[in-house]
C-alpha cells in the first residue's frame, strides 16, 4: 500500500514537471508575452530646465509688460514713481533705500526709465529701471521686500578699422565717415606729440585700427586704438600700441617711443590758433603794435587746459594783463606758462606737482583777453621761444627684449591698414602712393 501511494506521488510530480517545461517552451516571456527579451527597467531621465531669457537689465525678457519713457522737464522721483500708482509712503521708503547707490535728486532729464508689469494682469510695476548712463542703470525690484542695485550692463569690445579724409578738421573727418566721435580724442592722445591737430590742412588722410565698446547693438565709446597711420602735410607718422606686464605705450615702426617729453599744445582737441608767436603783433585791444611772445589756442569756454609736460607749479596767480595764470617749472632749461584761465583746476597752487596732460585749468577771457583763449608761453633756458619751431625728444624707445615681439605684433596692424581703403579712392595703398 505504501509503495502504490509513493508510486502515485512520484508519477504526479513528474507530469507537474513536464507540464512545467512544456509552457515555458510555449510562452518564452510567460503568458501573454511577445517573444522579445525583456528590456531592464530604467528610470526616465529629468528633462533640463527651459532657461529664461534675460533683457539688458537682467530681467526676464518674457512675463512682463515693459512701459518705456524719458524723464521731462522738472520730473523729480516721486513724480515719476507717483504716476506709476505708488503712494507717497512707498516712494519715500523707496528715495531712502536708494541713497547708498544713488542719489535720486541726481535724475536728469532726457533719461530713460522702464517700468515691468506682470502679465497678464500686472496692475502695479514688479520692477523699475532708470538708466543712469549709457552704461550704469538703477533696478529696483518690488514683492515681500524693495532690492535697490546699481549695476552696468555687459559690455562688448568690436575690432573695427576705418579711414578718413580730412576737408576742414578731424571731427568732421570721423562724422563724414559715422564714426564715434571719442576716436577723435583718442587719436590726437596718440599722436599729441608727432602731429599738431590745430594745423590740419585740407587733404591730410589716416587710417586706424581700435576696438569700440558695444551695450547690445548700441557702441558707448571707444576703447583704444591699436594701431594708426597719419598722413600731415606731406609727413607720414605710424603708431602701434603695445602693452607687456611692465610697460604700455605707442611706438613707432622701429619701436621709438612717440611720446615725447612735452606735448605740442596745452588743449587736447577743439581749439584753433588765433594768434602766433611773434615780435610785432597789433595789439587787439591797445592797438598799437608789441611783441606777442606766444600761441593763443581759441577754444570754448571751460575747455580744459593742460599741462603739457611733467613739472612744479611755481604761480597760480592773477594778474590785470594775464588773467588768471599758471606758471609751470619743468626742469632747469623749460618752463611754460598758460594764461586767461576762467579758473584753475583742483589742488593747482604754487608748489603742486603736475603730471604730463594733468588738467590745470580751464579755458576763459580773464585779463586783457577779447574771448575765450589761451594764451601758451614757453621758456627754454630763460628766454621765450617758439614752442611750434622746437624738436624734443622723445621718451624712452621700447626695451631689445620686447624688439622681436613687438615688430611681429606692428607687422600684422600695418598689413591690417594696409588693406583699409582710402575713402575717397580705393585705389590708394598704406603709403599713401597711386
Amino acid at each position: 500500500m505504501k509503495l502504490l501511494r509513493f508510486t502515485h506521488w512520484f508519477i504526479y510530480l513528474m507530469l507537474a514537471g513536464l507540464a512545467m517545461v512544456l509552457v515555458v517552451m510555449y510562452y518564452p516571456k510567460g503568458p501573454g508575452g511577445d517573444g522579445e527579451e525583456e528590456q531592464p527597467y530604467v528610470a526616465e531621465a529629468e528633462q533640463p530646465p527651459v532657461p529664461v531669457v534675460l533683457d539688458e537689465f537682467g530681467l526676464p525678457a518674457e512675463g512682463f509688460r515693459v512701459e518705456r519713457a524719458v524723464v521731462g522737464p522738472r520730473q523729480t522721483l516721486s513724480h515719476i514713481l507717483g504716476g506709476l500708482g505708488f503712494s507717497a509712503r512707498e516712494i519715500d521708503h523707496i528715495a531712502r533705500e536708494m541713497q547708498d547707490v544713488f542719489n535720486p535728486r541726481r535724475i536728469r532729464r532726457g533719461q530713460s526709465y522702464h517700468a515691468y508689469y506682470p502679465v497678464p494682469s500686472g496692475d502695479s510695476p514688479g520692477h523699475f529701471v532708470y538708466e543712469i548712463s549709457d552704461l550704469d542703470f538703477l533696478k529696483l525690484s518690488f514683492g515681500d521686500s524693495l532690492l535697490v542695485s546699481r549695476q552696468q550692463r555687459e559690455v562688448r569690445l568690436e575690432s573695427r578699422s576705418a579711414s578718413g579724409v580730412i576737408r576742414s578738421s578731424l571731427w568732421n573727418a570721423l562724422m563724414e565717415s559715422d564714426l564715434h566721435p571719442e576716436l577723435a580724442l583718442h587719436m590726437a592722445r596718440v599722436l599729441a606729440w608727432s602731429v599738431d591737430f590745430h594745423r590740419l590742412e585740407a587733404g591730410d588722410r589716416f587710417k586706424v585700427l581700435f576696438s569700440e565698446r558695444y551695450v547690445g547693438e548700441r557702441r558707448i565709446g571707444v576703447e583704444a586704438v591699436n594701431a594708426v597711420y597719419f598722413i600731415n602735410r606731406g609727413r607720414e607718422v605710424e603708431g602701434f600700441r603695445f602693452e607687456s606686464d611692465t610697460l604700455r605705450g605707442y611706438y613707432d615702426g622701429q619701436g621709438n617711443n612717440l611720446r615725447k617729453v612735452f606735448l605740442r599744445a596745452p588743449i587736447e582737441f577743439g581749439a584753433r590758433i588765433s594768434s602766433r608767436y611773434s615780435h610785432s603783433r597789433r595789439h587787439p585791444i591797445h592797438g598799437d603794435r608789441r611783441p606777442h611772445l606766444g600761441t593763443d589756442y581759441a577754444a570754448p569756454h571751460g575747455t580744459p587746459i593742460l599741462a603739457v609736460g611733467d613739472g612744479r607749479v611755481t604761480r597760480a596767480s592773477y594778474t590785470r594783463g594775464n588773467g588768471n595764470y599758471v606758471r609751470i617749472r619743468h626742469n632747469a632749461v623749460y618752463e611754460t606758462q598758460y594764461l586767461h584761465m576762467s579758473r584753475f583746476a583742483e589742488g593747482i597752487r604754487p608748489g603742486a606737482r603736475v603730471s604730463q596732460g594733468d588738467v590745470i585749468g580751464y579755458v576763459g577771457s580773464t585779463g586783457l583777453a577779447t574771448g575765450p583763449h589761451v594764451c601758451f608761453r614757453f621758456w627754454k633756458n630763460g628766454q621765450q621761444v617758439d614752442h611750434l619751431r622746437l624738436d624734443f625728444p622723445s621718451g624712452d624707445p621700447l626695451p631689445d627684449e620686447y624688439m622681436e615681439e613687438f615688430l611681429r605684433q606692428s607687422n600684422e596692424m600695418r598689413s591690417a591698414l594696409d588693406v583699409v581703403p582710402w575713402p575717397d579712392d580705393p585705389r590708394l595703398s598704406y603709403q599713401g602712393k597711386p
